[in-house]
């Protein structure tokens, strides 16, 4: 591939994806980025009704699509989501773990059920699906891109009642690491987002008018060194690059798309 042609090292076009969590706010934006690029589509999650509104302007504007309304809760399931994508499509070129949970709660009032819980989510399944996937990659002979969700709270606390959540995206990292040193003669990239506050449902009242939300939002950004908050436009570069040959020599690291925010 040349270099007086880059745009070439981003072509994801007629590459399968399989996204999990794909109703959820990085997993729908994963979907748009990734159906844009050209990418064949098999997009899993458990809201029937939020993954369908997902799927149908992408079909709409011509891209295959296929749903699995079902969660990665076990090595079964992560192995039957594999097994539709290549039975659909042939193969599995890239996956994005968009799936995850946040349980919040002060240590003393968090249940140890709940933090559990919330390892199992975002630290049991993640490494699931990275298994399941790379064992088909590796068959196919062909390398592959694997993309997990961390945070900023992988790398930072939180003084909230976030020991749950910072210890599964500190996890995440880990996996990430040593899944990447692991797979590396493979072909197979394993890299992850790491975000701070992005612009979602569950975000959204951070971007109001109200006086909590303006009081909350300028503690935050005081520590953001780009001065807002994210939006999921910032999302699609580190994606692409991440799915794409573009970051073929680009294995075992954490992409904090983050302002800056884990910099300071």
């Amino acid at each position: 591939m040349s270099l007086s042609d880059p745009l070439k090292f981003f072509d994801v076009s007629g590459k399968v994806a399989l996204i999990t969590g794909a109703s959820g706010a990085f997993g729908a934006v994963a979907a748009q980025v990734l159906a844009g690029a050209g990418c064949k589509l098999v997009l899993a999650g458990g809201n029937i009704e939020a993954l369908d509104a997902v799927a149908k302007p992408l079909r709409e504007n011509g891209t295959e699509v296929t749903t699995i309304y079902e969660r990665p809760t076990d090595q079964e399931a992560c192995e039957a989501m594999v097994d539709v994508t290549v039975e659909t499509f042939g193969s599995v070129d890239i996956l994005v773990v968009a799936s995850g949970m946040n349980k919040v709660a002060k240590i003393g009032d968090m249940a140890p059920e709940t933090f559990s819980q919330v390892m199992d989510v975002n630290v049991t399944q993640s490494w699931l699906l990275a298994r399941a996937v790379s064992e088909q990659m590796v068959k196919q002979g062909d390398g592959g891109k694997i993309v997990l969700m961390s945070s900023a709270r992988g790398l930072l606390g939180h003084p909230a009642g976030y020991t749950a959540y910072c210890a599964s995206k500190s996890a995440v990292d880990g996996i990430t690491k040593a899944l990447g040193c692991e797979l590396g003669p493979t072909g197979i990239t394993v890299n992850a987002i790491a975000p701070t506050v992005f612009r979602s449902p569950l975000t959204a009242w951070m971007f109001e008018d109200t006086d909590e939300a303006k009081a909350v939002r300028s503690g935050f950004l005081t520590r953001v060194p780009k001065g807002r908050l994210g939006e999921p436009e910032d999302l699609a570069g580190p994606l692409l690059f991440l799915a794409s040959k573009a970051s073929d020599f680009y294995t075992g690291h954490i992409l904090y798309a983050d302002g800056g925010y884990t910099a300071g």
